[in-house]
């Protein structure tokens, strides 16, 4: 293609030589006819076609153009994420807006993160160990905090040995129009590093093999999902389906509740690594690998 535009604007400058005026090239387009066409396409393709001339690179910039890439909830959105800071979005293009909601921004006294998928614009979500409820996370004889790099919060909560396990969390957020699904991203054994190399302890592993462990999840319209599975992998980090959920229209606020329980008391269980919940869409499933 580069070449075709070459040889484009090489005639162009022979026909000027020779009297005539120059042929018309893609930096003649009107911007506001490449801002036309640049809506229909994927803000990737957006960032890489505004690189070709000064025509697209200023009909990138277009506010309407970015304004479609934008949740149409957006402002809610903002207002949730930047609660305190009212002034966040006054004076930035919609490009900008676009590109700071693609940050992993923290709010809820940083317990939680939220950024839009870079590709679609779609709302992604990650709830740290540190905003969930876990029963008797406060007692060392139970649960610990431990410092890891493989964590987005920097830090997990490891559970010896209980007898009662339990783990609540709760979102309340303006969650635009789809389907979402949450996974709780968990690890039996813990890791750490061996003369440069990963080795996970499985030392305190014991108890999920006897009795499945049940995720729920509820919404404040009325929608319920509950699962029950056996936690048997050892050593990787994995994601448990809890369920989903649909947001039928965007909204200003949806309460969704997810819980995750072994409260068998007939025997202890221990050895787990609790990171946090995802809850991001439906159609990511097979990107998991990446969160």
């Amino acid at each position: 293609m580069g070449s075709s535009f070459s040889s484009a604007d090489e005639a162009g400058a022979g026909s000027t030589a020779s009297g005539l005026l120059p042929e018309p090239g893609l930096g003649d387009l009107p911007e506001s006819c490449v801002a036309s066409v640049l809506v229909h396409l994927e803000p990737p393709q957006i960032c890489r076609l505004a690189m070709l001339n000064r025509a697209f690179r200023g009909a990138s910039s277009a506010d309407f153009v970015w304004e479609s890439k934008l949740p149409v909830n957006y402002g809610d959105v903002i207002g949730r994420v930047f609660e305190n800071d009212g002034s966040f979005s006054r004076g930035l293009c919609k490009r900008d807006i676009y590109s700071w909601l693609c940050r992993a921004n923290l709010f809820d006294g940083g317990s939680k993160k939220v950024w839009l998928d870079k590709s679609t614009g779609k709302i992604c979500m990650s709830v740290s160990s540190n905003g969930l409820a876990i029963t008797g996370i406060d007692d060392r004889r139970y649960w610990s905090r431990i410092a890891t790099e493989e964590s987005r919060f920097s830090s997990v909560a490891y559970l010896q040995q209980i007898w009662w396990f339990e783990v609540d969390g709760e979102i309340d957020f303006p969650f635009p129009a789809g389907s979402y699904s949450i996974f709780f991203r968990l690890q039996l054994g813990r890791a750490h590093k061996r003369f440069g190399r990963r080795v996970c302890n499985a030392e305190h592993v014991h108890g999920w093999d006897k009795k499945p462990v049940r995720f729920q999840l509820s919404t404040s319209d009325g929608q319920q999902a509950t699962k029950q599975c056996y936690l048997k992998e050892q050593g990787r980090w994995i994601h448990y389906h809890a369920g989903d959920f649909v947001v039928a229209k965007s909204c200003r606020s949806m309460k969704v509740k997810f819980s995750m329980t072994q409260i068998d008391c007939t025997h202890t269980k221990g050895g787990l690594c609790v990171d946090s919940v995802l809850i991001f869409p439906t159609e990511y499933r097979e990107r998991l690998q990446h969160f």
